[in-house]
């Protein structure tokens, strides 16, 4: 999913020629169908969709795979993948049936055996790692910030979060990066989460950021209510959220005016909410 700029400084360039070239090379089946790229905001994978029921899926830096191979002009593993009819939510939503069905999801994912799944580490960007992990990285976004009207709320809200207990369970399953992007509605509902590459085990925390990145106050309140998390994990998401929101603003707000907005945004209402 793409609008076809450039966003970081090593970056491959695709385009549709680039995309039918690999298919008639490893899948000259389907190199005749129909194939278009999708317009929309992303930070990492271009997408073209393939006939009815297939998009390709081709990453744009070597910070979104884990190994990179080498594939036929082309530097990075790539994929074809099944076609999910849908469109992203709106950038806030305050609808709780929705939340509900967002929950139910979440939980599901949640509660499968994860006893052999993989923890935190660079092949999931570190999602599900205690918010310590990030100290450093985000006290030099704050810098990053410093022209940033509340940029001292920001700090003190952080500081604050750094002093939550951490989760102290078994590691759970995550998505890790579930926000408007990476979720498709179709007549109202939930049609589909994309975008597993943040996929591990560890704190289930992240997997609530959503609430404050995407909901408004009542889907908020029936996302915590159908999540049944305890007081700390729930302040942990909210930490999650103002993490996210102020590495999107720090990083894109001079490269992607939509990806910084809803940055500026979910930090907004993580200080509104207190």
């Amino acid at each position: 999913m793409t609008n076809g700029k450039q966003v970081h400084a090593e970056e491959s360039v695709t385009d549709a020629a680039l995309a039918r070239c690999l298919l008639a090379a490893q899948f000259p089946h389907w190199a005749a169908l129909p194939l278009a790229r999708v317009e929309a905001d992303s930070t990492d994978n271009d997408m073209y969709r393939l006939g009815a029921d297939m998009a390709v899926r081709l990453p744009r830096r070597a910070g979104a795979v884990t190994p990179m191979d080498k594939e036929p002009g082309y530097p990075y593993p790539w994929s074809v993948v099944t076609w999910i009819e849908g469109a992203p939510p709106p950038p806030q939503v305050d609808d709780r049936a929705f939340a509900r069905e967002l929950a139910a999801f979440v939980t599901a994912l949640h509660v499968l055996d994860a006893s052999t799944g993989p923890a935190p580490g660079a092949h999931n960007f570190w999602r599900g790692m205690p918010l310590a992990r990030f100290d450093a990285t985000l006290r030099q976004r704050f810098d990053w910030l410093s022209d940033v009207a509340d940029i001292g709320e920001i700090i003190s809200e952080w500081r604050k979060a750094l002093l939550l207990p951490a989760w102290s369970g078994a590691p759970v399953w995550i998505h890790g990066d579930i926000q408007r992007g990476n979720l498709l509605i179709r007549d109202g509902r939930l049609a589909g989460v994309i975008d597993w590459s943040a996929l591990g085990v560890g704190d289930p925390a992240g997997d609530l950021s959503v609430a404050w990145n995407l909901f408004g106050p009542d889907a908020r309140a029936e996302y915590r209510a159908a999540m049944q998390v305890d007081d700390a994990t729930w302040a942990r998401g909210r930490a999650w959220a103002l993490l996210e929101g102020v590495f999107a603003l720090s990083y894109y707000r001079r490269k992607n005016a939509v990806i910084a907005e809803t940055g500026r945004r979910a930090i907004a209402v993580v200080l509104a909410d207190r």
